[in-house]
């Protein structure tokens, strides 16, 4: 038995914002975007990864929740308080300079890490806390 991650999902306050950021300056694929009953349902992936989607969606997509929660999971987000993702790259460097001169707001400039990689940081538009790592040279 193999089980695989095929898709996580990332909260977004703005969708088109974030596609110009997944799409425009980190080169991702937008593989489906769908309005279904008032919802925007938008998965990007990269090129190199074709089975492995990023799903973009707003703070609290849940049909039930209550207004109350969605003001609170909206609040965390701009606080840059929920969790982004990692992305792994064979070249840090080259990915934090080209993410910074499109304009991404740099959290981590690239270091090396004691658990073996070298990586840095950004925040996405929406305000999560993206980390791009590279695995060090044993």
């Amino acid at each position: 038995m193999d089980i695989q991650l095929a898709q996580c999902f990332i909260a977004v306050d703005d969708h088109d914002k974030a596609l110009a950021f997944y799409r425009d300056v980190l080169g991702f694929e937008v593989r489906s975007d769908v309005g279904f009953e008032g919802m925007r349902w938008v998965t990007v992936g990269s090129p190199s990864q074709p089975d492995v989607e990023i799903v973009l969606e707003p703070p609290l997509a849940h049909p039930n929740s209550s207004p109350a929660d969605k003001e609170v999971m909206a609040e965390l987000l701009a606080k840059g308080l929920l969790r982004g993702v990692i992305f792994r790259t064979d070249d840090c460097d080259a990915a934090f300079e080209r993410i910074r001169a499109a304009g991404g707001e740099v959290l981590q400039e690239p270091i090396d890490q004691p658990y073996g990689v070298r990586d840095c940081a950004f925040r996405d538009p929406s305000g999560n806390m993206l980390r791009f790592n590279q695995p060090l040279k044993k």
